[in-house]
């Protein structure tokens, strides 16, 4: 088995799939406020 050498992974497709998750979660955040934003002021 090859030794560990911290730091000579590479992360490219991680960083990627974590960038999508935190843009998914920040789109999901934003519609939710919004919906509860329109059901307040229509008193729904």
């Amino acid at each position: 088995m090859a030794e560990h050498k911290h730091g000579e992974m590479d992360v490219t497709e991680h960083e990627k799939t974590f960038e999508g998750f935190i843009r998914w979660t920040i789109y999901v955040a934003a519609f939710s406020i919004a919906v509860l934003i329109f059901l307040a002021i229509f008193n729904s």
